[in-house]
Parts: structure tokens; sequence; C-alpha cells
């Protein structure tokens, strides 16, 4: 394993399009589908490095990336990939990139080697530098020892490795990944996530992660393109995001939690739930966690715990898609 990485680090660099400033450009991209908007005037960049693209299902995610692969013509708008125009270069891109699609898309009767040896010559590998690629890539993602099974045969998460590997074989500029986590146990999510991790942050390699999961984007991505509803709500580094725009706070009350989430939203501070039972209080700059107590007296609510707490990619998706 330890060579396998090696081999990889030593790839040729991509060249200064696609290694530095922005990698994929839409300028008012709109995509429809009889009368419904999958994208809508759609404006994002997607600098080099790892970027999340994030949104609930339906967001319109995948019929971006669909576009930017030239498999989706948009109604309106351009749309460039490592420099290259999208309408009139799609094959040239579709060369210098790699996809891991959210279905399955292996050929049965076929075994991790002759697959991923396959996707690279269909890439422009010659076939011996493709069935030496095909080797170094499964080792890479966890398959070595399970290389000669066929495909068919393989679990749910062992099949997402594999498209991961058939989108590294050709050593591409830029990888698309489409829910790549999608279907997998804890271990193999973690996994995965630690793969896609090494890949942006070791590897150099640039990477747009397109996720419905909050987590996977904020521990392997830096900055991230928020969508909801075939529009951009936010985009740019998730530090400056998070970054300071107030206080946020963990709070729980003993009762009437709701008469109190109305009671804070009312004195001008945003305030959701989580899984836990915990609300997160956003208090604006120029107050403090005394107004949250000042609220809380004034309704006769008692609040049983109150912490400071560190924003997260979750309270920037909360106030991007207006979930407050």
């Amino acid at each position: 394993m330890p060579e396998i990485a090696a081999q990889l680090s030593e790839t040729p660099a991509p060249d200064a399009s696609a290694s530095a400033g922005v990698v994929v450009r839409l300028a008012n991209v709109s995509v429809r589908y009889g009368r419904n908007f999958a994208l809508r005037d759609v404006v994002a960049t997607f600098e080099s490095g790892a970027v999340g693209l994030l949104g609930p299902n339906g967001a319109g995610k995948s019929t971006m990336i669909k576009s930017l692969l030239g498999f989706v013509r948009p109604d309106q708008g351009q749309m460039t990939v490592l420099g290259l125009d999208v309408r009139t270069s799609p094959l040239e891109i579709r060369a210098r990139i790699g996809y891991m699609p959210e279905n399955d898309a292996h050929i049965p009767g076929m075994n991790a080697v002759s697959f991923v040896a396959y996707c690279g010559e269909l890439a422009g590998l010659a076939a011996v530098d493709a069935i030496q690629r095909a080797h170094e890539v499964l080792y890479y993602v966890g398959l070595g020892e399970a290389r000669y099974r066929n495909v068919e045969t393989y679990s749910t998460g062992m099949k997402q490795r594999i498209k991961l590997a058939q989108a590294l074989v050709h050593d591409p500029d830029l990888l698309f990944l489409d829910e790549p986590t999608n279907g997998m146990d804890p271990k193999g999510r973690d996994e995965m996530l630690e793969l896609i991790r090494d890949l942006a942050h070791n590897k150099g390699v640039n990477l747009i992660l397109s996720s419905h999961l909050l987590p996977d984007v904020e521990y392997t991505c830096d900055r991230v393109v928020v969508m909801d509803k075939g529009r951009i709500a936010a985009q740019g580094p998730i530090a400056e995001l998070k970054g300071p725009r107030g206080s946020v706070y963990e709070l729980r009350a003993k009762i009437d939690a709701d008469r109190l989430v109305t009671a804070l939203r009312a004195a001008g501070m945003d305030c959701h739930a989580t899984d836990e039972d915990v609300m997160r209080v956003f208090v604006p700059e120029g107050l403090t966690a005394r107004a949250v107590f000042e609220v809380a007296a004034r309704e006769r609510i008692q609040l049983r715990h109150l912490r400071p707490s560190v924003p997260t990619l979750e309270d920037v998706f909360a106030r991007a898609v207006g979930e407050e």
C-alpha cells in the first residue's frame, strides 16, 4: 500500500489551468425538464482543490454535473471546465476528468482489474499502461485482495470503491464525485472519506464532491457551493462562511421549547433544533448570551443548558436555505 500511494503521489501534476484558479465556471445556466427548472440562472465558480457541492436531494446537483459532462444540454448559459467550453469541447473535457457516478456503472462478467483497465483504455491509456494503473488504483482504494473477483459479486461498499478506482485510473485533472458514500456502512463510509481527503489534501487532486450529507463535505472539502431548488444559495470557503456573524449557543429549555423559539426569533435571534433535542441559537453582533436569558425570563421559561458553540457547516446550510 505505501508503494501504491507513493506511485500515485508521483503522477504528473495538472497543468496551470487545472491546478490554479477556477477549474469550473457556470454563467447564468438554466436547465428545464418540461415546465420544471432543475437549474435556474446558476452562477457559480469552483476553484482548484476540494469543493463541496451541497444540497438536499432534488436540489439540482446531479443535473449540474451531467451538464458539465455534456450529457445534458442547458436551455441557456455558458459553462467551462478546465478552461474548455462544454458546448464545443465535451470529448476533450471528458478525457481530462474522472467521474464517479451516483448509480452503479459496472459491466457484469468482468473482474475488477479488467473493468478498471477497460475504463483506462476508454480514457486513452495504452493497454499495458491501463493494466498497470488498474492494479495501482485498486490497491489504493482497498480492493487489492479482491481485484480478480467479478464486480457483480461485490458488496455495496466495494462497488463504491471500484467506481472511485475507475475515475482515478487515467490520472485525471479533475474528479467529479456524485454521492460517493451512498449505501456504505459507517466503517466503509469513514474509509471512503479518508480516501477522498487524502486525494484532495495529500495527492493534490482537484475534486468536486456532490453530497446531501453535511459532515462528508465539511470533513473533505475546503470550499462549498450550496444549492437549493435549482439555485445557488451560498458559495465560498467553508471557514469564511462559518466565520463571525455574531455568536452561536446551544441550549435546552425545561418546557415550552416552541414558545421560546418564537420569542427568540421575535428578538432577532435565529434558532433551529438539532437531532439531539438541543437548539442552536445565533445571536447577532452586539448582543450576548444575556439577551437569551432575558428572553427566557420574560417568557418564564427555565433554561436547562446554555453554552457557546462553534459554527458548523450545518449552520451555514440552514442560513443559506432559510431553515433557521
